[in-house]
């Protein structure tokens, strides 16, 4: 009797076997499901999230499944008239790219001194040049070495359709004189020369347009030399032939019935 009961008594140590078998092959189907979904197909990923956190006893899914949306709203369809319009944008960067290009080798010399700078945004391409490039102190007259830079910027530019905006600048200090009672005059008059030149060289006159802003908009503070002769300039901006986007303000009056 004492022999019996101590074999039921007996304790079985490999039982482990069996829950590390059962392990090994969980571990088994685990490698081969993340071996099938290897193309990383995300919707198959968030299903095997799930169904793993369901049997390792999460209380939530890990991933939640996201409502397909329609076909219309994934892929945004392009219309003809979208694409010429995308077109015709390419087209014109690229052509004012070109433009900016020529003007930088014509004026390599100048603009290497950091006389004249060249810049390109989304209203055209804008060539600044120094007052002193072009001018006498306190004169509007183009002197002969700037007329001869111009001339080659009006070749460039005559064949372009673009219309051109001249600006002139000043600095803050007065003027007054016979000719100048302002620095307003002053600049208005040396962008009119700008104007003028191009005119006698070839660029249609219903293209130009000049503007004399006097001390406004500097683009250095007026308190020292170099910011004075800084602000001192002229800007010849060829602007896109690109339209403008054109949106109606309202005005907040209800309309009457």
């Amino acid at each position: 009797m004492a022999r019996k009961k101590y074999e039921e008594e007996h304790e079985n140590h490999e039982r482990w076997l069996v829950s590390y078998a059962d392990f090994i092959t969980l571990l088994f189907a685990f490698f081969v499901v993340m071996y099938a979904i290897s193309s990383v197909n995300e919707g198959k990923y968030r299903i095997l999230a799930n169904s793993l956190g369901s049997a390792f006893g999460q209380s939530a899914p890990i991933f939640l499944e996201e409502t397909p949306q329609p076909a219309a709203l994934r892929t945004k369809q392009i219309t003809p008239q979208q694409q010429r319009a995308s077109e015709a944008v390419r087209r014109e960067r690229a052509y004012m790219t070109n433009v900016a290009r020529e003007l930088l080798t014509v004026l390599a010399p100048l603009v290497s001194e950091g006389k004249v700078r060249v810049t390109q945004n989304s209203r055209g391409v804008s060539l600044e040049i120094n007052a002193s490039v072009l001018f006498a102190p306190g004169d509007a007259k183009l002197t002969t070495e700037s007329s001869q830079a111009l001339k080659a910027v009006a070749q460039i530019l005559k064949t372009a359709p673009n219309a051109m905006q001249v600006e002139g600048y000043s600095d803050n200090v007065p003027i007054n004189t016979a000719f100048f009672p302002s620095n307003w005059e002053l600049s208005a008059v040396r962008a009119s020369s700008v104007v003028r030149l191009f005119i006698e060289n070839g660029i249609a006159e219903s293209r130009l347009t000049a503007v004399g802003n006097g001390p406004n908009r500097p683009v250095r503070e007026n308190d020292t030399v170099e910011g004075r002769a800084r602000n001192r300039r002229v800007t010849i901006t060829i602007l896109s032939a690109l339209p403008d986007t054109v949106i109606e303000v309202p005005t907040g009056v209800p309309a009457q019935k």
